[in-house]
């Protein structure tokens, strides 16, 4: 990882007033085995070219690829780890244009780049706010690999009143 896309440093005490649309938010790398691949799979989302690899080997992907889903929750998991909003999170309501662009594979080493899209206060709970934003899931070769709109609800550390 170069410098531009290292990890964001675990920041716990961000609120609605820290942030500014344009910021990005980097999460660490992880890798991903075959094995977790075809448990999760197995559990969520049994498709062939998921969980059997003769059927993977014979389809369109040429071998198992992850779920969808798997890669959404591990880009999740990435995310929390940073510990962006650790401290304010009250929750999210809801996710938009999610894309999978390419598959995530065995071996695959994924980070995220979040980037701060829009900044919206509440106007009816003073508590709080709403910031929108674009991840971005890449691969070890920096290859976008699934983009999602999504919303964190997140409270302010002062209240507006």
């Amino acid at each position: 990882m170069s410098a531009d896309t290292a990890a964001t440093p675990p920041v716990t005490d961000l609120h609605f007033e820290d942030f500014a649309a344009g910021q990005v938010f980097r999460t660490p790398a992880r890798s991903v085995t075959e094995d977790e691949i075809i448990a999760f799979a197995s559990q969520f989302d049994n498709q062939p070219f998921h969980v059997d690899r003769e059927a993977a080997a014979a389809s369109i992907y040429g071998g198992i690829i992850a779920s969808g889903f798997h890669t959404l929750a591990l880009g999740f998991r990435l995310v929390l780890e940073a510990q962006i909003v650790s401290t304010a999170s009250m929750g999210s309501p809801g996710l938009d244009e999610v894309r999978w662009l390419k598959p995530m594979r065995p071996g695959d080493t994924i980070r995220l780049e979040l980037e701060v899209t829009e900044v919206i206060p509440s106007r009816s709970k003073p508590d709080r706010g709403i910031v929108k934003l674009l991840y971005k899931t890449y691969n070890q070769n920096d290859e976008v690999i699934c983009t999602m709109r999504s919303m964190w609800m997140l409270r302010r550390r002062v209240v507006v009143a």
